[in-house]
């Protein structure tokens, strides 16, 4: 019998009312496994609702009582690694080893979350007139929500919602549909932890949930990670219903290796920057920009590791890469491959023709790898979100950045070099929001906020960090005066000298 897994709301599991699910796949196998429960308007008001009333003593809860509740939130999450871990290989597909390191780049925000205090301080400037204070304060929005992608289903919801749940909001996640599972065990946790109910609420559900968030006049703001058309929708139907909006999309990151870089250390970093997670990853390096003459020697040794990569289950150790997360995606990153060569590309490795013994039904598709690749081709002008790596050819930096700079999107990118002072110009010139210097994909660390530039972030916030803490709470000034009490009227005694 098919598993269902249904919504979160209030504290406790609610079965789906819509009649509508959703099928989600074990992307080894191709089996349907689990049916999801697909939300219908009035669960998404059931859901906000809950959150609504949760706000209600939540919004003014103290500090104490929030970082102790996330403390032991944190420690849960910490015991429960391997099982989080197990969920997101059954249903997204990557291998256990690639879902533990996403459950700790989660944990890294709650453990940002945890010290809440210091980053929720005010500002305070006495005597600005006489007798005049000024103090300036961070509050609460309310009811946020958080619309999440599939590629991670663990770590991007932790990216939202510890945070905003420790400055005071409520949170209602709609993770994606294709992988719900280990949204429900983070809320579960939660509970455990001590979480109020309906301080967190998980719905899930397709564009119905979405669309009711949206437009829910109590949503006082929302999150998305994504592609870049829905980014751009989010955000423009979002604002437009007067809500604050963070709206990450997509991504094409570039990475430019000089020729007096180390090409063996670049060309480690390229494999595992393209391939890892198969390829679906915001910040997967997907173009390799070769400076002069040092292009042959680098394909060559980029194809020597690539083919060395283990492809099979994601829940079997010996795999290095598991499959793609749905049989449609599969077919349309191999789409790229297969009409590479008719748009000028030199195709040095094709994966397309992959399978895996005992698993034919499965989502597979090897590592391809293209040269010479054209700025004006397909698979270089799209997010593909696979394991397909491009590797262009330029004469100079100076050309090398200028094509980067083309580029519509603006995510992360990285230079591989010894040169100091061209590294230096580099982080200066190169238009993008995250920028790795001999690494190869510069995710920021939970203290610092992650977020791209251009079409790669719509909104002024990035997310995490000191940029996540002021989208999740809003400013206010407060201008004091106190009359001194040696003013006090005639026969009251504060016992305050009179001197003056």
């Amino acid at each position: 019998m098919t598993k269902t897994v249904n919504h979160w709301i209030g504290g406790k599991t609610v079965e789906g009312t819509s009649g509508a699910y959703g099928p989600v796949t074990d992307p080894a196998t191709g089996a349907v496994t689990t049916q999801v429960a697909l939300a219908s308007v009035e669960e998404v008001d059931a859901a906000v609702a809950a959150a609504k009333a949760a706000y209600a003593t939540w919004g003014t809860s103290s500090l104490a009582q929030r970082t102790t509740i996330l403390f032991r939130y944190r420690a849960l999450l910490d015991a429960h690694r391997d099982d989080i871990a197990a969920l997101i290989t059954a249903e997204h597909g990557k291998v256990h080893s690639d879902a533990l390191g996403e459950v700790a780049r989660g944990l890294e925000i709650v453990e940002l979350a945890c010290g809440i205090t210091t980053q929720l301080k005010g500002e305070l400037s006495t005597q600005v007139s006489n007798r005049v204070d000024v103090s300036s304060i961070r509050q609460s929005l309310g009811v946020v929500a958080g619309i999440t992608p599939f590629n991670f289903p663990a770590m991007v919801p932790m990216w939202m919602f510890p945070l905003a749940i420790a400055c005071g909001n409520t949170f209602v996640l709609k993770p994606s549909e294709k992988d719900p599972s280990a949204a429900v065990l983070l809320a579960e946790l939660a509970s455990e932890a001590g979480l109020p109910d309906g301080v967190l609420n998980v719905l899930h559900g397709d564009k119905v949930a979405v669309d009711g968030l949206l437009n829910h006049p109590d949503v006082a703001a929302v999150s998305f990670v994504g592609s870049t058309p829905i980014a751009r929708y989010i955000h423009a139907t979002a604002s437009a219903n007067g809500k604050r909006v963070q709206a990450l999309g997509g991504a094409k990151n570039h990475m430019l290796v000089l020729p007096d870089a180390d090409l063996d250390a670049a060309a480690d970093a390229a494999v595992s920057a393209a391939y890892g997670s198969a390829g679906e990853r915001c910040m997967a390096i997907s173009a390799v920009v070769a400076v002069g003459a040092i292009g042959d020697e680098l394909v060559a040794k980029i194809r020597e590791r690539a083919e060395k990569i283990t492809i099979g289950p994601g829940n079997d150790p010996a795999s290095e890469m598991g499959p793609l997360i749905t049989a449609a995606h599969r077919d349309k990153v191999a789409s790229y491959v297969t009409g590479a060569a008719a748009q000028g590309a030199e195709v040095v490795l094709d994966g397309t023709g992959h399978t895996v013994e005992g698993f034919e039904n499965g989502h597979w598709i090897g590592l391809s790898l293209l040269d010479k690749v054209s700025t004006d081709s397909d698979a270089y002008r799209d997010e593909i979100f696979g394991p397909v790596l491009c590797v262009l050819r330029v004469e100079t930096y100076d050309d090398g950045v200028a094509l980067m700079n083309a580029s519509p999107f603006g995510n992360g990118t990285a230079i591989f070099t010894r040169d100091g002072g061209a590294a230096r110009r580099f982080q200066l010139e190169v238009e993008a929001g995250m920028v790795g210097v001999n690494v190869p994909i510069p995710v920021p660390v939970g203290y610092h906020s992650f977020g791209g530039w251009k079409d790669s972030l719509f909104g002024d916030h990035h997310i995490y960090g000191n940029d996540g803490v002021h989208f999740y709470t809003r400013g206010k000034v407060v201008t004091t005066r106190w009359p001194d009490p040696a003013d006090a009227p005639s026969g009251v005694d504060l016992g305050f000298p009179r001197n003056h």
